[in-house]
């Protein structure tokens, strides 16, 4: 197909002002990269904080050079590839993994991209100087008409999950691998803070699809929590944490004392570290906890206590493409029900309105995404 020179993208000039549409040159794709035609691309409330707030609450860890094309969570249809490309092809549906990694480093080499060096998030942040060049390397994410990207960061889609589901896969891919790191399986009892938000919404479908006998959520909206707990009612229960019980008095009632096996936060850098508290002493013996939600600050944790029970806290951040086409397989046979999201589309020249009013979502089941 004959492609233009220019497309039409979203960039951001300086932090904590608007973007700007613009025309830019049509990215090339190298000889391990693919060119993908972006149909929907996921945004989430951080991105307002990363677009305003990010240099100020972590200098540490970079945004792209500006003026820099953002976006997450791409999925489109591919419409070239490079020379050493061989087992994908034109007309391939695709969601696009933003994680970058240069594939040279140890990490990468034994095969644990996630501990790379360079990592780096494509269209959103890096972790470390380094990441600057893997800006220089992918400078285009996903608020543009076209965007190129290294083939090990694809997630082939199945036809019955859509572009704006597959637009969600980022937030989704936190949870799944949270709770494969936590070991999910049949028989376990898991508890999820922040079950109604975004990032909780994917523990309760991704703990079902794994097999968690028994899923404990808690947020405060109770109409959003009873909507959690209708995916599966005789699996699922749910409190508010406005109702006065302690999380841990709650679990510990709910499970004759036993506490449950895997806890998973999704509560992010602002919620207070009561809540987080009050669930690692609702661990059982050898019990996991997962931290997907960024809690902030220096947490108390009872190390003695966690060394006696032999418990662990495990940081997790993203997941794997190998992880992301689980995903997309169990959306395909039906194990992860990707109907339950609303989705909720804006035209890439209304990108700016999209992102200032994405605070008023549906909670977690809410699905906001840009459709260049």
């Amino acid at each position: 197909m004959s492609l233009p020179k220019t497309m039409k993208a979203a960039r951001m000039h300086a932090v904590g002002e608007a973007m700007k549409i613009e025309q830019v040159p049509m990215p090339e794709p190298g000889s391990n990269d693919v060119l993908v035609r972006v149909k929907s691309c996921g945004i989430v409330p951080n991105l307002g904080n990363i677009l305003s707030n990010w240099t100020t609450w972590f200098p540490e860890r970079p945004l792209p050079p500006l003026p820099a094309i953002f976006g997450l969570d791409p999925a489109g249809e591919i419409v070239a590839v490079g020379s050493q490309v061989h087992a994908w092809k034109p007309g391939d549906r695709v969601y696009v993994n933003p994680g970058r990694y240069c594939g040279g480093c140890r990490a990468c080499r034994d095969g644990r991209h996630t501990n790379c060096e360079y990592w780096t998030f494509n269209g959103y942040f890096g972790f470390s100087d380094k990441s600057m060049k893997m800006f220089e390397d992918y400078p285009y994410g996903g608020l543009g008409e076209y965007m190129t990207a290294p083939q090990y960061s694809l997630v082939g889609l199945p036809d019955s999950v859509s572009y704006d589901q597959a637009a969600r896969f980022g937030y989704l891919g936190t949870a799944y691998a949270g709770l494969r790191k936590g070991g999910v399986r049949p028989g376990t009892t898991l508890l999820v803070n922040g079950i109604s938000g975004t990032l909780g919404i994917g523990g309760a479908l991704f703990g079902l699809a794994m097999g968690a006998t028994r899923i404990f959520g808690t947020a405060r909206n109770m109409e959003l929590l009873n909507r959690v707990k209708a995916l599966a009612p005789n699996r699922i229960e749910v409190k508010s944490l406005n109702d006065g019980e302690p999380i841990d008095a709650w679990i510990q009632r709910l499970t004759d004392g036993a506490g449950v096996d895997v806890y998973v936060d999704c509560l992010g850098p602002g919620a207070g570290h009561d809540t987080l508290l009050a669930s690692m002493r609702a661990l059982k013996h050898g019990g996991k906890a997962v931290d997907i939600g960024a809690t902030a600050g220096g947490v108390p944790l009872d190390l003695h206590t966690m060394m006696d029970l032999q418990q662990s806290m495990i940081g997790s951040c993203w997941f794997t493409s190998g992880e992301g086409q689980d995903m997309a397989d169990m959306a395909a046979s039906g194990l992860l029900d990707m109907s339950v999201f609303e989705q909720v589309g804006f035209p890439l020249d209304q990108v700016n309105e999209a992102i200032s009013g994405i605070e008023n979502r549906n909670g977690g089941f809410s699905n906001y995404v840009i459709n260049p």
